[in-house]
Protein backbone atom coordinates (compact mmCIF):
# COMPACT_ATOMS: atom_id res chain seq x y z
CA UNK A 1 0.00 0.00 0.00
CA UNK A 2 2.88 2.39 0.74
CA UNK A 3 4.18 2.02 -2.84
CA UNK A 4 0.76 2.79 -4.31
CA UNK A 5 -0.40 5.71 -2.13
CA UNK A 6 2.62 6.81 -0.13
CA UNK A 7 3.45 6.66 3.57
CA UNK A 8 1.27 9.59 4.71
CA UNK A 9 -1.99 8.34 3.22
CA UNK A 10 -1.16 4.77 4.25
CA UNK A 11 -0.82 5.96 7.85
CA UNK A 12 -4.18 7.75 7.60
CA UNK A 13 -5.92 4.63 6.20
CA UNK A 14 -4.49 2.44 8.98
CA UNK A 15 -5.54 5.00 11.60
CA UNK A 16 -9.15 5.07 10.33
CA UNK A 17 -9.21 1.26 10.09
CA UNK A 18 -8.11 0.94 13.72
CA UNK A 19 -10.75 3.47 14.76
CA UNK A 20 -13.48 1.58 12.88
CA UNK A 21 -12.67 -1.80 14.44
CA UNK A 22 -12.74 -0.23 17.91
CA UNK A 23 -16.54 0.18 17.63
CA UNK A 24 -18.92 -2.73 18.18
CA UNK A 25 -21.78 -1.23 16.16
CA UNK A 26 -22.08 1.09 13.17
CA UNK A 27 -24.31 3.42 15.18
CA UNK A 28 -21.46 3.97 17.65
CA UNK A 29 -19.19 4.99 14.79
CA UNK A 30 -21.89 7.37 13.51
CA UNK A 31 -22.23 9.03 16.90
CA UNK A 32 -18.48 9.34 17.47
CA UNK A 33 -17.84 12.11 14.95
CA UNK A 34 -14.63 10.40 13.80
CA UNK A 35 -13.69 11.24 10.23
CA UNK A 36 -16.80 13.35 9.64
CA UNK A 37 -18.83 10.31 8.54
CA UNK A 38 -21.19 11.25 5.68
CA UNK A 39 -23.78 9.17 3.86
CA UNK A 40 -23.34 9.07 0.11
CA UNK A 41 -25.98 9.54 -2.57
CA UNK A 42 -26.71 8.37 -6.09
CA UNK A 43 -24.95 5.21 -7.22
CA UNK A 44 -23.08 5.12 -3.87
CA UNK A 45 -26.29 5.20 -1.77
CA UNK A 46 -25.90 2.97 1.28
CA UNK A 47 -22.19 3.74 1.54
CA UNK A 48 -20.49 6.28 3.77
CA UNK A 49 -17.30 8.30 3.53
CA UNK A 50 -14.77 8.96 6.27
CA UNK A 51 -12.26 11.75 5.74
CA UNK A 52 -8.62 10.80 5.50
CA UNK A 53 -7.45 14.22 4.30
CA UNK A 54 -8.87 17.20 2.42
CA UNK A 55 -9.21 15.21 -0.81
CA UNK A 56 -9.18 11.54 0.18
CA UNK A 57 -12.02 9.50 1.67
CA UNK A 58 -12.29 5.97 3.00
CA UNK A 59 -15.54 4.51 1.65
CA UNK A 60 -17.34 2.02 3.87
CA UNK A 61 -20.66 0.22 3.72
CA UNK A 62 -22.49 -1.18 6.73
CA UNK A 63 -23.63 -4.76 6.12
CA UNK A 64 -27.21 -4.27 7.26
CA UNK A 65 -30.58 -5.59 6.08
CA UNK A 66 -31.63 -2.09 4.99
CA UNK A 67 -30.86 1.57 5.62
CA UNK A 68 -33.35 2.03 8.45
CA UNK A 69 -32.01 3.52 11.66
CA UNK A 70 -32.93 0.35 13.59
CA UNK A 71 -31.05 -1.87 11.14
CA UNK A 72 -27.99 0.42 11.20
CA UNK A 73 -28.14 0.57 14.99
CA UNK A 74 -27.72 -3.21 15.20
CA UNK A 75 -25.19 -3.48 12.38
CA UNK A 76 -21.91 -4.97 13.58
CA UNK A 77 -20.18 -5.53 10.21
CA UNK A 78 -18.69 -2.88 7.94
CA UNK A 79 -17.31 -3.49 4.45
CA UNK A 80 -14.40 -1.30 3.39
CA UNK A 81 -14.96 -0.48 -0.29
CA UNK A 82 -11.77 1.51 -0.84
CA UNK A 83 -10.18 4.94 -0.90
CA UNK A 84 -11.20 7.61 -3.38
CA UNK A 85 -9.82 10.95 -4.48
CA UNK A 86 -12.61 13.44 -3.78
CA UNK A 87 -11.75 16.41 -6.05
CA UNK A 88 -14.69 18.74 -6.66
CA UNK A 89 -18.44 18.30 -6.98
CA UNK A 90 -19.97 16.54 -9.94
CA UNK A 91 -16.70 15.02 -11.08
CA UNK A 92 -15.98 11.32 -11.38
CA UNK A 93 -14.13 10.07 -8.34
CA UNK A 94 -10.81 8.29 -8.79
CA UNK A 95 -10.41 5.07 -6.84
CA UNK A 96 -6.99 4.98 -5.21
CA UNK A 97 -7.57 1.63 -3.52
CA UNK A 98 -10.57 -0.23 -4.96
Amino acid sequence: MIKKIGPGLTKDVKKRYNQIVAFSYFSSLQQSGIGKLESLKGDRKGSYSLRLSANFRLIIKPKAKDLSSESLKNCDTIIIEGVIDYHGNGKKFSWIIP
